[in-house]
């Protein structure tokens, strides 16, 4: 019984997130297919020159012709995020705050099951899709030594791990927002727009000055902002978002058990 709910969690979503991890899975090697055709584009780097904030905004700064520029511009600032964020709010916000709406969630609490350990299932079930999408890209990525987009495996392991956290953090807020509230709408919308301005403020901080000193505030810049395909995810980045997740977990518990279910 302690594993059920999680377990059932993860079977309602199954199809859905393989379609999400094929898709993306596609698209990264799409991505690692087409790098010999730009690599020796004089061009395309032109698009981040002298600091250009409308591709900083895209996550493109520096050489997009290297292969950390490459992979940065075309998959780890921008897509992956996006699709693990879609993924991971999307559950969280729907796995307390949605399932209560529905009266679902009323009758798994009334099973011999703690409030705390029904959470922890949930968060259990959201970490493992994050950690779906992450791996796929990761192996896509990887592959893309066969056309010679080469970046160090650690380096490369390190932004995957970034962003499965990066995905975890913000779908534990989501979860936070719905165990305290109860509602699908606020768990959504407050989440999404705290990830907007934490994407802004790392995309645009190396090109907008006084931007810059609230990049340390970002989640996105201690994940993928930190040129962490280049110089490896260090251990300050690692502390702060397994941090802020443990902190963000311990708050959706203490919430879902004062949570007065419908």
């Amino acid at each position: 019984m302690h594993t059920e709910t999680g377990i059932l969690d993860l079977r309602l979503r199954r199809r859905s997130l393989l379609w999400y991890t094929a898709g993306l899975a596609l698209y990264a090697l799409a991505v690692v297919a087409l790098y010999p055709q730009f690599k020796n584009s004089a061009s395309l780097d032109q698009l981040t020159k002298n600091g250009n904030a409308v591709a900083a905004l895209f996550g493109a700064t520096g050489s997009l012709t290297s292969p950390a520029g490459w992979l940065d511009a075309n998959i780890f600032e921008n897509f992956l995020p996006l699709i693990i964020l879609l993924v991971c709010v999307g559950f969280a916000a729907s796995c307390v705050a949605g399932q209560d709406e529905d009266g679902v969630l009323a009758l798994t609490a009334a099973l011999p099951v703690s409030r705390r350990s029904i959470l922890l299932q949930k968060g259990g079930a959201l970490a493992a899709q994050a950690a779906a999408l992450a791996a796929a890209t990761f192996a896509c990525a990887l592959a893309g030594r066969w056309w010679g987009l080469s970046v160090p495996v650690m380096n490369l392991a390190g932004i995957s791990v970034g962003l499965l956290l990066l995905g975890i953090d913000f779908g534990l807020l989501a979860l936070l927002i719905g165990a305290a509230t109860g509602r699908r709408g606020p768990a959504l919308g407050v989440t999404a727009g705290v990830a907007a301005a934490s994407y802004l403020i790392s995309s645009l901080a190396p090109v907008v000055a006084w931007l810059r000193p609230a990049r340390y505030v970002s989640l996105f810049y201690w994940a993928a902002g930190n040129h962490q395909l280049v110089s490896g995810l260090s251990a300050w980045s690692l502390l702060v978002l397994a941090g802020a997740g443990l902190v963000l977990l311990a708050a959706a518990v203490s919430a879902f058990g004062r949570l007065d279910l419908r």
